[in-house]
């Protein structure tokens, strides 16, 4: 089993891409250029990071990061698969999270910002692909593409685990997933989400209303909205956060049309994070 610091070197290459800058609806409202560098040094005991956004017309902004240990709000799958943010949400402060996922010489991130109210201010959309390669971004990611059934596995980690040696997790959790979501009519459709095994089996149904790229989840405790985007890309968080509520944040990243992975940031209803749960899931 790869330690967190090793599996955060899956991450290392030099990555072209954008952050496409999106309202809260998913409107673009800006896309910069950019290049990150990831690269190891002192033998392999130090990383860095360099980042440069190319706005139009504006001086390059770069930023240059040296590091040698993993923060306590970031998270890594074997992989590379990764989630940082805030370590607990509370009323009256911002609040933000980011997701990271990697395949082959593709990488698609994700940062969904809250403003002081608790409403979701802001997201980006970060594409990128390994320098010298030419793998094409997705299409934009539609409804029918999800209908079906999913079968995979989830494998969940915890930030105490994140310990100040950067040792290996212990015994992440790993468990079977069931996803099945159908189209109702009158621009509706049915999720019914279901894992572990036996005993501890648990089933999730819900409703959402389609308008047009969003998914609404009305009746969920927190309204919640999931976003199509380019690249294959989901996003789903609520759209407002209110004390004493359980809540996840997601992305997902449609690689094939039969085979999909998800990282959920859960938080519980005392406002800390919990877990952070890696998903690869293939439609039957």
């Amino acid at each position: 089993m790869r330690t967190q610091w090793e599996s955060h070197l899956q991450n290392l290459g030099e990555w072209h891409g954008s952050f496409t800058r999106l309202s809260p609806q998913g409107q673009q409202l800006e896309d910069i250029p950019s290049i990150l560098i990831l690269e190891q040094l002192n033998d392999k005991q130090q990383a860095r990071l360099t980042l440069r956004r190319f706005r139009e017309n504006l001086p390059v902004n770069e930023l240059v990061y040296e590091y040698s240990s993993i923060e306590r709000n970031l998270l890594f799958f074997e992989n590379g698969a990764f989630s940082r943010g805030a370590l607990r949400w509370g009323a009256y402060s911002e609040f933000w999270a980011e997701f990271g996922l990697i395949e082959a010489n593709r990488r698609l991130r994700m940062v969904q910002q809250y403003n002081r109210d608790s409403q979701l201010r802001a997201l980006t959309l970060i594409r990128e692909r390994l320098v010298g390669t030419d793998t094409p971004e997705r299409p934009q990611l539609t409804f029918e593409q999800l209908l079906g059934e999913w079968e995979g596995k989830a494998i969940t980690i915890y930030p105490e685990l994140q310990g100040a040696s950067k040792s290996e997790a212990e015994s992440p959790h790993s468990y079977p997933t069931k996803l099945k979501i159908e189209y109702q009519g009158n621009n509706h459709l049915v999720q019914q989400l279901t894992f572990e095994t036996g005993t501890s089996a648990r089933t999730i149904t819900s409703t959402a209303r389609i308008d047009g790229s969003i998914l609404h989840f009305e009746h969920s405790p927190l309204p919640t909205q999931v976003l199509l985007l380019p690249d294959g890309a989901s996003c789903n968080c609520p759209l407002e956060i209110k004390p004493g509520s359980v809540f996840v944040l997601e992305l997902g990243w449609l690689l094939q049309p039969n085979k999909r992975q998800r990282l959920i940031r859960t938080y519980n209803d005392q406002g800390e994070w919990l877990s952070l749960t890696f998903v690869e899931e293939y439609k039957l």
